[in-house]
């Protein structure tokens, strides 16, 4: 197709050696706000999420029915569309700017993933500490927080470890609303060199990389914490 590939200027997106000392690139610096946008909403996925599974195992009308409600529009509701809600809808309602819109919708998709995890978790752990919990007077506050939840953990980290992934991947999607990540700063790199191919290559495999990673790491969870052992 007669296409002029200029794979020599890449690495300048990735680091440059200038009269002041080394420098990080747009893309790398594009992947610290991607890593540092994932990890802000992860945590906000896991308070919501660990919310509506203790709300849906709550064994109350109300609280089951809040929780049932919540997965049932999250989930059956496309991410962009989510997206769209929170920065165009609820944006100008409540002040979020596009940095906050992303957190928080990111943050609402994944909790309707994460709660699932917690509540399976929470249901793997035997009836029998359940009932020794009791035994000795625990409420049930204090039987989640001393003998559930501690036990729970090893059914619930190796799929949470790999919801860290799927939230990176994820991210890329706050591109639409032109918020500074990965994604958005290769769209702004083509816009101004017009390699097209190059570039999104060269973001493909940083994603890549970065997915192959923690992949790695959630494998070696997994061997570790696994039910079987």
């Amino acid at each position: 197709m007669g296409y002029n590939w200029q794979w020599y200027r890449i690495p300048q997106y990735l680091y440059r050696l200038t009269d002041d000392g080394f420098e990080w690139g747009e893309i790398a610096v594009g992947l610290v706000k991607t890593l540092q946008l994932s990890s802000i909403a992860f945590l906000l996925a896991l308070v919501l999420g660990l919310l509506v599974a203790l709300l849906r195992l709550s064994g109350l009308v109300v609280g089951t029915g809040v929780a049932i409600v919540f997965l049932e529009i999250i989930r059956n509701t496309p991410l962009l569309v989510l997206l769209y809600l929170f920065y165009y809808v609820l944006g100008p309602v409540f002040g979020f700017n596009r940095y906050v819109a992303s957190i928080l919708c990111l943050g609402v998709f994944h909790a309707a993933l994460i709660s699932e995890i917690f509540r399976a978790g929470i249901n793997a752990v035997a009836q029998g500490q359940w009932e020794a919990a009791k035994s000795i007077g625990m409420s049930t506050g204090q039987a989640y927080r001393y003998i559930v939840l501690p036990q729970s953990v090893r059914f619930m980290l190796p799929p949470m470890t790999g919801e860290v992934v799927h939230m990176v991947k994820s991210s890329a999607i706050v591109s639409v609303i032109a918020v500074a990540e990965l994604t958005t700063i290769g769209r702004n790199i083509i816009s101004d060199t017009y390699m097209s191919f190059e570039i999104w290559f060269t973001i493909a495999a940083v994603y890549m990389v970065v997915t192959l990673i923690l992949s790695a790491g959630v494998s070696m969870v997994e061997k570790r914490y696994s039910t079987n052992s």
